[in-house]
């Protein structure tokens, strides 16, 4: 049995492509591993780890399934650099999607992720200048070229949020086509990774919050009623910072660049003018 992937959904970060694996996971003959992301060729640790572990993911996948894995972590250059070069050598010529959304809500879903996690601070200006991976992993174009260079365009599916979240049974179907698998979309699996209601992380929150103790203190002494209305309080829809129009407009104008370069590898792709509507 060969036990490496058939097709590697290779991203972008918090764009839907863990919908997409949980659709093509509920289909007959498609296998997707779990974890869902195991970021093997992107991350050095999980690589260390040896090509046994790898193809042990796919072990339990039945004769004749096409097998799948989605790592977002595969296009996060500059980031992660050696992800390709490992691909190619062990997996071959797998076919690749390569799912996209509106950039700019990509990377504004991307920065308030991470100032939930404490990660970046309130000021979306300085966030943006300091942590320049905010915009790079819309650039679509950018990412997906070596990609194109080594398997080819042909190799290469383009897809997009948009696509997907307006014709549902229609995208997964013609992403079912180019995989070679009849896919039939199920609409009680809904969204999958939803992140309307993200909690706001306060300091210590691991040590005041997220441990068993203080959530037993909790449900012990504090009813209910106050827990919803202070989790609602803290919820990312209602504190969030919102990006100034300057920067809205610079970063709008670097993907505006970029989307040549998508264009030139999908010329009048559909996605193109889901994902742009600022182009015109």
């Amino acid at each position: 049995m060969n036990d490496l992937p058939d097709f590697i959904i290779v991203g972008a970060m918090k764009c839907g492509t863990t919908t997409l694996a949980a659709q093509l996971a509920a289909q007959n003959g498609i296998f997707m591993t779990t974890p869902k992301e195991p970021n093997f060729f992107s991350d050095d640790d999980v690589f260390a780890r040896g090509e046994e572990w790898y193809r042990g993911l796919f072990s339990t996948a039945d004769p004749g399934d096409l097998k799948g894995e989605a790592s977002t972590h595969y296009t996060k250059l500059p980031t992660y650099t050696q992800t390709l070069r490992r691909m190619s050598a062990l997996v071959g010529a797998p076919k690749i999607i390569y799912m996209i959304r509106n950039p700019v809500e990509r990377a504004v879903s991307h920065y308030l992720h991470e100032w939930s996690q404490n990660v970046m601070s309130g000021d979306p200006v300085a966030a943006f200048e300091t942590f320049p991976e905010l915009v790079d992993y819309g650039r679509y174009g950018m990412q997906i070229a070596p990609f194109i260079d080594e398997y080819g365009a042909d190799a290469i599916l383009l897809t997009s949020l948009e696509t997907l979240m307006a014709h549902p049974a229609e995208e997964l179907s013609r992403i079912g086509a180019f995989l070679g698998r009849e896919a039939v979309w199920k609409p009680d699996l809904g969204a999958q990774n939803v992140s309307a209601e993200r909690i706001h992380k306060l300091p210590l929150h691991g040590l005041l919050v997220d441990n068993p103790v203080a959530t037993g203190l909790r449900r012990a002494f504090v009813p209910k009623w106050v827990r919803t209305r202070i989790r609602k309080a803290r919820s990312v829809g209602k504190t969030r910072p919102e990006l100034p129009v300057s920067l809205v407009s610079k970063i709008e104008a670097t993907f505006l660049e970029d989307r040549a370069v998508l264009g030139r590898h999908f010329p009048a792709h559909p996605a193109l003018d889901a994902c742009y509507p600022f182009a015109s």
